[in-house]
Order: C-alpha cells, then structure tokens, then sequence
C-alpha cells in the first residue's frame, strides 16, 4: 500500500510540473505578442518597397500610401494611392499577422504610381511580419517581404 501511494504522489507531482511549465512558456507568448502589438499599433506605416520595388508619390497623388492598426477594435485603416481602405487584424505569436474584412472605396483616379490592387493583396496575403527598429515587413511564409514600411511620427 505504501509503495502505490508513493507511486501515486509521484504522478501527481510530474503532472504539476508539467501543468506549471505550460503556464509558464503561454504567458511568455502572450507577453512576446503583447510586445509585439505595441510595438506595431498606433503607429503610421508608410509604404516604401512593394515586391522588392521602391515606392513614390505621383505629383497628382493626394497622400502617400500608408496604413495604421489600431489596437481598439483590432482595426487597419489606411490609404491606397487612390482609396481609403479599412478592416480588421488580428496579432498572434510568433510575429503572425492575419487581414480580413478589408473593403476599399471605388474612386477612379488617373497616374497613380502604386498598383492599388497589388498593395491590397499583400493584406490578403500576410501571415508574419518582421519589425526593425522603425521598419516593418509584411511576408508570406519565408518569401521576401511583400510589402516594406517605415514608421513616421508625427510632433
């Protein structure tokens, strides 16, 4: 009897071990994603590269093209070259980044440098990003990045 009992508080004691080290590595992700979160919300992200090509405003161009997530609501707001887009991201561990519900208005607007469809399939297709110091990729899978943006602060 006394050698089950033993054995049975030796159980109980490995699982508790095991329980407290999950605990432990998932608050570290969530610490991590927070981190991340806060390093890339509220924060004005203009477009410089897209597929490896430098980006520049046309002349006739309105602003530049640019996004922001805002972390009320988990919402992307930004601006195409031609249209205002919005809709909503979510952050995950690992530096994973997911775009849904985006929607866009529909103006027409004449020499445009930035190829406002292919910009707005690189929120279709993020699933990371990579963040450093103040310049922000968004990839797909380990490809190049398909879009590059650099933070601007305003005083």
């Amino acid at each position: 009897m006394k050698k089950f009992f033993l054995i049975a508080l030796s159980f109980v004691f490995l699982l508790s071990c095991t329980t407290s080290r999950k605990s432990n590595k998932q608050t570290s992700g969530n610490q991590d994603s927070e981190k991340s979160a806060n390093d890339i919300t509220n924060k004005y992200w203009k477009l410089v590269k897209l597929e490896g090509k430098n980006v520049t405003m046309a002349k006739n161009q309105e602003r530049e093209t640019y996004f922001t997530l805002k972390p009320d609501g988990m919402q992307v707001t930004g601006f195409s070259g031609c249209n205002s887009f919005n809709g909503v991201y979510t952050l995950e561990a690992d530096w994973r980044i997911r775009f849904s519900q985006m929607a866009s208005t529909l103006k027409a607007c004449p020499d445009v440098n930035v190829d406002e469809r292919e910009f707005l399939k690189v929120f279709e297709l993020t699933d990371n990003y990579t963040l450093t110091g103040d310049t922000l990729s968004l990839n797909v899978g380990r490809r190049a990045p398909l879009a590059v943006f650099t933070a601007v602060y305003f005083k």
